[in-house]
Parts: structure tokens; sequence; C-alpha cells
């Protein structure tokens, strides 16, 4: 029973050798499944296996978890979620419960639940107000628990306070209609509220997170950073003060001083860049939705004759992820350095980034991603970039072991805990 630890010694009893498998789930899951084999074999001219519990697996899973589902307070389609400082969870919803959804509009609220998952906000509708229509890739929260979310068809920035009262106007702050599709929204140490709009390459900044002093601080072409964004859709900010945003209709990230936006640099990722985490040492991750190759360059062109001839982006975009495989046929995953340069062996191709979408860092600096690329869309845990014991044969970008999508705490997302939309809103 070695293969149940990774290092150590064998367990010596039951008990301990369950907590293993619950300590290290991606560990020889293969070897671990075909104790079913020895322990209840398909007797003579039987077909199943005389087991205490009905059903058995067949196959093998990717990694032995035991995953919760919850649901309620109006949750459907989840987007974007944040915890708050008592450990609840934010989350806004792409959808309400019994709309009969398509891409052409989203118009779901929020919602919110206890550590424990019992839902907080109201039963159906969730919280609603404030310009909320539509939760996308855009959740944070700030140091008095407000939640901040971008309102993708509501075309608004929308926040909540810690009870759900709408801080914000009945059509949420959107600077008198100018505001387009919004994405992602950050609160950084000191509280300013950094927000991105994928439609009008737009930047949006709250200065200590208030509402009164909101500012809008380039679109489209008016000036830096917002010359350099192409459909900006998430961003994070670095120990230097910096902040770096992906763009989901290009194959670069931007980068600027907090103090100073205009001064750009960018730095070249994979194609259609979406989530994006920095490291406790300032390096950046990149999730790349189409990956690397001259594949995914074509696929970004494919997304563009959509968007120039009317069509509908978001469908598109969920079509051809729905459709890859993973490998070569998939996305990839860009480490830059905090100077901007990559790391060795980045970008990083597998199985298990069939569609890239979001990504974390955890308190071990090791690196966790999940995908949207149809139902075999799995969550990834990578080996990070500090230097410590790792795993064994473990180094930066290696897999750690991937979650299957059905490890979901929410229906359509196919996360735990973190959950991504489909299509550019999220």
């Amino acid at each position: 029973m070695t293969f149940l630890v990774p290092r150590g010694n064998a367990p010596k009893d039951t008990l301990a050798a369950a907590q293993n498998i619950a300590r290290y789930p991606w560990y020889h899951n293969e070897q671990l499944f075909a104790l079913l084999y020895d322990f209840y074999p398909i007797a003579d001219g039987k077909t199943m296996r005389s087991v205490p519990f009905m059903p058995y697996l067949n196959l093998p899973p990717s990694a032995w978890v035991l995953p919760l589902k919850f649901d309620g307070g109006g949750y459907r389609a989840g987007g974007k979620a944040m915890f708050d400082s008592q450990g609840n969870l934010w989350v806004g919803d792409n959808f309400t419960v019994g709309w009969q959804a398509q891409d052409s509009l989203w118009q779901g609220n929020a919602t919110k639940f206890n550590p424990n998952g019992k839902p907080l906000s109201p039963m159906t509708t969730g919280f609603a107000g404030g310009g909320m229509q539509g939760g996308a890739f855009g959740a944070a929260i700030d140091g008095n628990d407000n939640a901040w979310l971008t309102s993708y068809d509501g075309k608004s920035i929308a926040v909540f306070d810690k009870d759900g009262k709408p801080l914000t106007p009945l059509e949420g702050i959107n600077f008198g209609g100018k505001l387009g599709l919004m994405q992602g929204v950050i609160v950084t140490p000191s509280g300013d509220v950094w927000v991105v709009g994928v439609e009008k390459n737009q930047l949006v900044y709250f200065p200590k997170g208030d509402l009164a002093k909101a500012e809008l601080v380039c679109e489209g072409a008016s000036g830096e950073p917002c010359k350099s964004f192409r459909s900006p859709f998430h961003l994070g900010i670095d120990q230097q003060d910096r902040i770096w945003v992906t763009n989901a209709a290009a194959d670069h990230v931007v980068r600027f001083p907090a103090s100073d936006p205009t001064k750009v640099a960018t730095f070249a990722t994979g194609y259609s860049g979406a989530g994006l985490g920095i490291d406790s040492k300032g390096n950046v991750w990149v999730t790349n939705r189409f990956g690397s190759s001259w594949r995914g360059f074509a696929k970004l062109l494919e997304l563009g004759i959509v968007l120039k001839t009317g069509g509908n982006i978001d469908e598109r975009l969920s079509r051809i992820m729905s459709g890859q495989t993973g490998g070569a046929d998939g996305g990839s995953l860009t480490l830059l350095r905090p100077d901007g340069s990559p790391y060795p062996g980045s970008p990083f191709i597998d199985g298990g980034l069939p569609g890239p979408w979001a990504v974390v860092v955890d308190g071990n600096d090791n690196v966790w991603v999940s995908d949207f690329a149809g139902a075999q869309s799995p969550i990834v845990e990578l080996c990070g970039v500090r230097t410590r014991p790792a795993r064994p044969g473990s180094r930066p970008g290696n897999k750690y072991h991937p979650l299957t999508a059905t490890l979901a705490v929410v229906c359509r997302c196919r996360l735990i805990w973190q959950s991504v939309l489909p299509a550019m809103s999220g």
C-alpha cells in the first residue's frame, strides 16, 4: 500500500489509508482503483461484481475526491466568485432561475453563500438592483466586505454591501451610458478599485473605492493604456504596484504602474488571454484560451470575422472552446517573470488544458486552472515557481493532478468554489 503516499511511511491501518487518499487524491489513482479487481472480482458465470454498494465505477477517476454541490439563493450559471473576510462566497450570476438562457442576454443577479454553503441571498432572485444584470468575470471584495461586481449586459458596475443592499444607483455606475460590456475588477491592497471593459477597451478607476470619485480613465484609442488594450478581460496587481491586464482579442498582456497608467509595457503571451494570477514572487500566470500556436491565431481571426460581421462573439467563442481537446488542440498557460520575460518552459501545454479560463495561485504558490471546453473540462493543479520541497519529480508548470469537470460546486461552471462563465462574458 506504499502507493497511497508520495513520501514517508505506508499507512498502518484502514483509517490512515483513507486519510492519505483524502490528502493525496491525485497520487497513483489507477493503482488504487485496481484494488476493486482484487477485492471484488467478477465470479465465473457473472457479469457484475458483488459489491456492498451500487453502482460502482468502471473506470478510474482522475482524482479521488468527494465533491459537494451547493445551490439556492438565486444562483444560476455563476460567473467570477470571491470570498469576503468572513469566508462567505459572493458570485455574479449569468442568469436568474427560470430564465430561458441564451448568450443574447445575460440578466442574472448576485448570490451569496455562507462558509458552509448555505445561501444567504433571496431564493430565486438573489440580490438584485444596483445595475446588476448578468454577472461576468468581475468580482472583488473591498475592505468593508462590499461586493464589487461587473454587470455584463447591464454595461455597468454594481456594488452591494455585506447584507446585499445595493450601494450603486438602479442603473449602476455607467458614466451616463458610456460603458460597454464590462469584465474584470480588482481591489488593490491600498483600497483602490480598477475595472476593465471588454467591449470598448475601457479602464475605470475608483480611488480608495470611493463611488463618488469614479473615473473613466480612458477608452478605445483615447490614450494609454487603453490604446494597447485588445478586449481587456482581467487584471491583477503585483508587489511593485503594477497592474497587469489580459486581452481576449490579442496575444499579449499590458502592464502599467498604478501611479501612472500612461506608462505602458506589453509582453507576449498566447492567443485570447483570459485569467491572470500573480504569485508571491511577482511571477505572472496567464491562461490563453486558444493556445500559443498558429492554430490559436486562426481561431482568433475567426472571432474577429464574427465580430466584424455583427455575429454573436460570445456564442462563437463558446462553440470553439467546446470543441478543443487539449494538447496541440487546446489552450496554454504562459508564465512571465516580474520583468515580463518568459519563464523557461513557458508556455505550458497539456491535455489538462483544453480551454483554460481562470487561474489562481494558492498559499504554496501552486497554480490552479479551470477549463471551459465542454463536458470534459478539468480543474488542474500545477507546480509553482517557489523553491521548496515539492512532490516527486515536480517542476514549475508540471501538472499535479486534474479534477474532472463533474466535481462541480455549481451546475454550469464546473469549478470548485471559483466559477467561470462561458464565452467572452466571463
